[in-house]
């Protein structure tokens, strides 16, 4: 085999949670990640053997497929496990040698570690041959501050160039968040309908039922705001508001994403206190490696405004937390109403747990009467065994796209950077002007600041029927 797909971290949560079970599915159903030979890099002293073993009651858990031993067996027969300390330097002779016995002379690096390695093993690669032609993965987040971002970008650059680098947000290969541009560029009673004439507000809301769990010390660190709002929730933002690029699958696409991003009102334009709602459940700061005097936020609301030409003065709200009422991801698009004594039209699009769409709309009460009232359609996409054995999981999805050099499913540094500087200002506008972490308690729908928020502006917060 001359290609390898090779994971920094191998033995960690995400290694044997998603990846591995997401090559396990491209290799039972064919996927081009069959063709590289699958090398696992961690500290462990584990034999190649131990680790599949290891790595079979994951993929027995977690796949999409249905596990069989055969399959796993065939899959296994491509693993090598490589031990290493890969915060070493100096270690990379051994790993430059081990690809160089093996005729591997095309790599694809997946970076499933804390972020502060991401540079150190970057610039310690160029001791690998051939390496600096291959691609690499990196996950969020993409450096802890803006600053820290912008030298991270520049390390890796010093040996990949941007085409090569590959900054995954599995968001971006779920299947319903790929499906909002087909819902609106695809339907006439969607396309002809979607800016702020006829749009009153957008909701995007990202709910957790859980608190941090084991990853406290990493979500001390980072918070809300850096851990959903200015990656994935933006993101989302981008494809719900963009204009329709030329193109779904080169730069284009991209373009009209930061459009939106450059197109969000400035912060300072209108109250901070109208803007933004930042709180934190009760008993976080006695989870496992939590500050116990922390001022991180684990909610944040917020009411944002897109000043271009297709959405000046439709409000966008955006919502996300820990331990809430319950899970789910949805975005929510509420039309305006063509007179008052008539409810809204509503339309809904589930990313998680459940994914589909929902549609509010007003009919004729039946009888002999005039009285309206609403009808509600409910077409579920993951409710069929079928559709969710045959649906690619978004690592499955976000891997193949990579192989393929398909970057219009990836974030791009400009993306990175202009949601970086946006929520660095909406932070510093909120702790500027005094404004408190609201506490909330768990298993409620957040800080009833946050509820006060919209309602000063007469709406509220949709939540699933």
């Amino acid at each position: 085999m001359s290609k390898a797909f090779t994971i920094f971290g191998g033995t960690g949560d995400l290694t044997f949670r998603k990846l591995l079970p997401a090559l396990y599915n491209g290799s039972v159903s064919g996927a081009e990640s069959m063709d590289y030979q699958i090398v696992i890099i961690g500290r462990r002293d584990y034999t190649t053997e131990q680790y599949c073993e290891l790595a079979r009651d994951w993929v027995k858990k977690f796949a999409r497929l249905p596990y069989s031993d055969s399959a796993f067996t065939r899959f296994a027969a491509r693993i090598d496990y490589y031990r290493m300390d890969f915060s070493d330097p100096a270690a990379y002779a051994g790993l430059n040698q081990y690809f160089t016995d093996r005729g591997i002379d095309e790599f694809i690096f997946y970076l499933a570690v804390a972020p502060r390695f991401f540079g150190l093993i970057a610039e310690s690669l160029a001791g690998v041959r051939g390496a600096s032609r291959g691609k690499v993965i990196l996950e969020k987040p993409f450096g802890e501050t803006l600053e820290a971002a912008k030298e991270l970008n520049r390390r890796l650059e010093t040996i990949f160039s941007p085409e090569q680098i590959y900054r995954i947000d599995h968001y971006l290969g779920k299947e319903m968040v790929r499906n909002i541009e087909t819902i609106r560029f695809s339907n006439p009673i969607f396309t002809n309908l979607w800016d702020a004439r006829f749009i009153e507000s957008v909701q995007i809301s990202a709910l957790e039922d859980v608190g941090v769990e084991s990853r406290g010390g990493y979500y001390d660190e980072a918070g809300a705001m850096k851990d959903m709002v200015q990656n994935h929730l933006f993101q989302i933002l981008s494809i719900v508001a963009m204009e329709r690029p030329s193109d779904y699958i080169g730069s284009d696409m991209h373009s009209e994403q930061l459009k939106v991003l450059r197109a969000l009102r400035p912060v300072g334009r209108d109250p901070i206190e109208d803007t933004l709602v930042l709180g934190q459940y009760d008993g976080y700061r006695t989870e496992k490696l939590v500050d116990p005097h922390s001022q991180t936020d684990t909610y944040a609301a917020m009411r944002l405004f897109i000043d271009n030409d297709r959405w000046r003065g439709a409000p966008f709200y955006i919502r996300t937390g820990k331990k809430l009422g319950e899970r789910e991801m949805n975005v929510v698009v509420t039309f305006r109403r063509p007179r008052p004594d008539v409810a809204h039209n509503v339309l809904v699009i589930r990313i998680q747990p459940t994914e589909g769409v929902y549609l509010q709309f007003n009919i004729q009460k039946p009888g002999d009467t005039t009285e309206i009232t609403q009808a509600k359609m409910d077409f579920c996409q993951s409710c069929s065994l079928e559709n969710r054995i045959n649906t690619p999981e978004a690592y499955e999805r976000l891997i193949g796209a990579c192989i393929r050099g398909e970057h219009f499913w990836f974030s791009q540094w400009d993306q990175i950077e202009t949601g970086w500087e946006y929520v660095a200002q909406l932070r510093q506008a909120y702790e500027k002007a005094g404004l408190p972490l609201r506490n909330y308690t768990g298993g409620s729908y957040g800080p009833s600041e946050a509820d006060d928020l919209l309602a000063r502006f007469g709406h509220s917060w949709f939540n699933s029927p």
